[in-house]
């Protein structure tokens, strides 16, 4: 299940930019933050996806959504321009940005290949 951040969760679970100059990484698994918003149409389209993801790979990676009409320091503090903007965070390294509305195929593309997370099997 996706999870909603406030800022208070992101310093704690994410990345705490107040205390640490330097990127660290603050969670115990990889994970994808969608900034979003309400009137957001292709936020809409990314949002089942996401849910969709978080029940596939519940326990490899964690699903946050930051809302940037709630949480407007957050997106200022990623310099977000655009939504959807989702940033994947490896558990070591730098995160990485995509911005718009990407398929479902390019999500698991990117946790394979930025997470080194391999696909589920598929169970008919």
């Amino acid at each position: 299940m996706t999870e909603n951040l406030t800022k208070q969760d992101f310093l704690k679970k994410v990345f705490n930019f107040e205390k640490n100059k330097d990127w660290k990484y603050e969670g115990d698994l990889p994970c994808i933050i969608d900034f979003w918003a309400d009137w957001c149409g292709p936020c809409k389209m990314v949002g089942p996806v996401l849910e969709e993801l978080s029940e596939e790979y519940e326990d490899k990676v964690k699903i946050y959504k930051v809302n940037t009409e709630q949480e407007q320091e957050l997106a200022g503090a990623f310099g977000i321009k655009s939504i959807p903007s989702l940033l994947f965070v490896p558990k070591g390294g730098k995160p990485q940005m995509a911005t718009g509305a990407l398929p479902k195929d390019a999500f698991v593309k990117a946790i394979e290949d930025v997470f080194k997370i391999p696909p589920k099997e598929k169970v008919n």
